[in-house]
């Protein structure tokens, strides 16, 4: 025991020994993309080439169960409802190997509770099937153009055309009012100069030689005198000539297509150049000419009733086309959706 209050010294070769402990570095956390583009244009690109396919395929089924001919190919209704399944086939296809493709290869996201993994699929299922639709018209703007405007340039071509039926047969009526026979109305005015069917028919002359041969008949041998011209045939440049005939009743007809009938005194008138032309009588010549604007006048409704009728289903048919298109459209996208987040779900596990 040491007395004198003083401690031992210590040992100098002898040293502390320390730790030190050193805190691992902190790395941060990678930061997750919500939008992994990469796999939204690789679902995109997929379901496109896709449509693309099927696309190809439909239009040669399509075009082989049809035929110009009567009685072959599949009726009108069985091709659009069949059209309208193969494009329903086709979006749902198409959009889902685009959604499940996009929702696979997305990135993988930590630290997310289900319902933001499931709407983050859902939109990466949506956006796939966004850049393939806008690629798809991008490629097929034509075909897309042929489906939905086909209808309406038909539609607009036969409305002009009801429109202007009047106006076409009198423009086509100018050339015939020149003199020219290849007009449309040519074949009315032929109609208003052919021979009375009643008229009797002329004697035959006796063979030569018959005692009973006129003293003035032709002997054999003796060319007879050349036949009389048809009514309404001749032409020249006369007042009264068949030419300038054929150009005033083309010139009538016109105008009477212009109102509801023709004037009553256009009508008298004519009647009276049909008379003095195929010989018929007066009553009967109005009467010829009274058929003709009646029968003139149903053709030409008739060629409206016609036009509108192709003009309405024309309408129809684009508005089927359109309505159609708009809810495969629809079906694609939740198609696209519904098959990301499968994928989505594949990727997770």
């Amino acid at each position: 025991m040491n007395t004198r209050g003083d401690y031992a010294s210590q040992d100098p070769l002898a040293t502390a020994t320390v730790a030190v402990v050193t805190p691992p570095p902190v790395i941060a956390p990678a930061h997750d993309h919500a939008v992994s583009w990469g796999a939204i244009f690789a679902g995109a690109a997929a379901a496109a080439a896709l449509s693309l396919v099927l696309l190809i395929l439909g239009v040669g089924l399509g075009l082989s169960s049809v035929s110009p001919w009567a009685y072959e190919g599949v009726s009108k209704e069985t091709f659009g409802w069949s059209s309208i399944a193969w494009l329903t086939v086709t979006a749902i296809a198409a959009s889902g190997l685009g959604g499940y493709i996009a929702g696979r290869l997305r990135n993988k996201w930590s630290n997310l509770h289900g319902d933001e993994t499931y709407f983050r699929d859902t939109a990466h299922g949506f956006l796939s099937w966004a850049v393939a639709t806008l690629l798809t018209a991008g490629l097929l703007t034509t075909a897309i153009g042929g489906v939905i405007g086909a209808g309406a340039k038909v539609a607009g071509a036969t409305a002009g055309a009801a429109a202007t039926t009047a106006g076409g047969l009198a423009a086509a009526a100018g050339p015939a009012a020149m003199g020219d026979t290849n007009g449309d109305l040519q074949y009315w005015v032929d109609g208003l100069f052919r021979a009375n069917p009643n008229a009797p028919a002329a004697p035959m002359a006796p063979p030569p030689g018959d005692p009973a041969a006129a003293p003035g008949a032709p002997q054999a041998g003796v060319m007879p005198p050349p036949p009389r011209p048809m009514p309404g045939g001749e032409r020249g440049p006369g007042p009264g000539r068949g030419g300038d005939v054929r150009a005033e009743v083309n010139r009538i007809v016109v105008n009477s297509l212009k109102s509801n009938t023709m004037d009553p005194a256009d009508t008298q008138y004519l009647a009276q150049l049909v008379a003095n032309q195929t010989g018929m009588s007066q009553a009967e010549a109005q009467a010829r000419v009274t058929d003709m604007q009646t029968r003139l006048r149903a053709t030409l409704d008739k060629a409206k009733a016609d036009a509108k009728q192709a003009a309405d289903d024309a309408r129809k048919a684009t508005a089927y086309a359109a309505l159609w298109l708009f809810i495969t459209l629809l079906i694609g996208a939740f198609s696209a959706s519904l098959f990301a987040t499968w994928g989505g779900r594949r990727r997770d596990l």
